[in-house]
């Protein structure tokens, strides 16, 4: 029920200085004077006021009180936070007082969800919120706050103006129909089908930036025994997390962690080195690592400079046939002793190769340009252009286009005014699932329940 006053933590669980209680509703304002001795019965907008925090009529706590009339709020309802001090005890205490006032315990993302249901936010920023809360790095933060201040939604109503205005030059013609459309109306409606096709592709190109900033890319560490691909992922993850050692083999599982290279958010798995063994642990580590292979967005390959190629080194070139792979050739603080003919089939079969010593640190600016040029973030300013970042808005920008394109279409072979708009309406509709209100509510308790309680 969106008419219920409901209430939550709003900081992080854990001792701090202080702590937000948010209640939100039109009752905020009387369940937050319930349980607070203020000092002044007169509460204003956007003012602090000092008062004792009582649980059953017993103080418990002393803080601040800040109330935002409807609509100049975060969720447009009336809203009041209570700052308390921030140990756990005394802020569940504080939350209970709410609760036993009149309030109810607010579910994950309902603010949120309010904000998004009273108009104050769009889909895609509301989505964006999120990602900002769960920014691990700084690519991630820029781009979740770009489409928090409405950028992405910006361009999007862009895009749908442009659309509308196609759709009126071409309902104009079927009001009129003994009137024939002249040829400036279909230069008209070209021009603006063409403006709209080449800003949905942009966003659709947009994904692969998005996509690997945001959800990250699936990438697997792989090469045979000793090859230095622990060392490889504890220099891309900047500490020891998996265990080096000189001795053959100590990585026996897949060992998983994020990273950020080059801007380009990095799903790392260690593998375990891909051999023929008769030891039975080891034997399922290489199964894994193998498996690993398969469900990999990218690969990066490492092969030991210091030694000869093997057979195993040769088996992990082919697992790069086919996929989008990177050689690193490590160890090259030693001699190398890769022949060149092994070294052309590398250039071959791998995307790039970037010579490197995991132990020094050397190549691993050269590899973050490789991933920023990939993933295009040398093109895309993540802070100021509009990019799509979630499957959910690729599968409607991708189908706004293919049905602008038969649009197109329809219109450069002659074909009647209403084809066109059947084609642009649909197109129109689906657009409007990214920021609209044609989006099914089961898709919206969906992205809201990933948010946290008191967001």
């Amino acid at each position: 029920m969106i008419n219920k006053t409901i209430a939550a933590i709003s900081t992080a669980k854990g001792k701090g200085g202080v702590a937000i209680i948010r209640i939100s509703g039109d009752d905020a304002l009387l369940v937050a004077k319930r349980m607070m001795k203020l000092r002044s019965d007169n509460i204003e907008p956007r003012k602090a006021y000092y008062g004792e925090i009582l649980r059953d009529g017993e103080v418990i706590d002393d803080g601040l009180l800040t109330y935002f009339k409807a609509p100049s709020s975060f969720t447009g309802e009336d809203v009041c936070e209570i700052a308390c001090h921030g140990g756990i005890y005394v802020t569940g205490a504080v939350l209970e007082s709410a609760l036993s006032s009149g309030a109810s315990l607010a579910s994950a993302g309902e603010f949120t969800k309010r904000a998004y249901i009273n108009g104050k936010l769009t889909l895609s920023c509301a989505e964006a919120i999120g990602q900002v809360i769960d920014a691990k790095t700084d690519s991630q933060l820029r781009l979740s706050s770009s489409q928090a201040r409405g950028i992405l939604s910006s361009k999007i109503d862009n895009i749908r103006e442009k659309m509308l205005d196609c759709i009126s030059h071409a309902y104009a013609t079927i009001d009129y129909p003994d009137e024939d459309i002249s040829e400036a109306e279909i230069s008209e409606i070209d021009d603006c089908l063409d403006y709209v096709i080449s800003s949905l592709d942009s966003l659709k190109k947009s994904y692969h930036t998005g996509r690997a900033v945001c959800e990250g890319v699936r990438t697997a560490i792989i090469g045979k025994p000793n090859a230095g691909k622990s060392s490889v992922y504890n220099m891309l993850l900047g500490e020891d997390l998996a265990i080096v050692t000189d001795i053959a083999g100590t990585t026996r599982d897949v060992i998983e962690h994020t990273a950020s290279v080059g801007g380009v958010t990095l799903n790392l798995a260690d593998t375990a080195g891909i051999h023929e063994t008769f030891d039975t642990v080891e034997k399922i580590g290489v199964e894994r690592a193998k498996s690993k292979i398969e469900s990999s967005e990218l690969l990066l390959c490492v092969f030991d400079s210091s030694a000869k190629e093997t057979s195993e080194d040769k088996f992990i070139l082919e697992c790069a046939s086919g996929k989008t792979a990177i050689a690193l050739i490590n160890k090259t603080d030693k001699e190398c002793m890769l022949s060149n003919e092994f070294i052309q089939k590398i250039d071959t079969l791998c995307h790039k190769k970037i010579f490197l010593s995991a132990k020094t640190g050397d190549g691993r600016d050269e590899l973050a340009k490789v991933l920023s040029d990939m993933y295009n973030l040398g093109e895309i300013d993540l802070s100021n252009d509009a990019v799509i970042s979630n499957a959910r808005q690729f599968a409607s920008v991708n189908v706004a286009l293919e049905k602008c394109l038969e649009a197109k279409e329809a219109l450069t072979f002659g074909q009647t005014p209403d084809i066109i708009c059947f084609s642009l309406e649909a197109a129109l509709s689906e657009l409007d699932l990214i920021d609209k209100r044609g989006v099914s509510e089961e898709v919206v308790n969906a992205i809201f329940s990933r948010f946290c309680v008191g967001k």
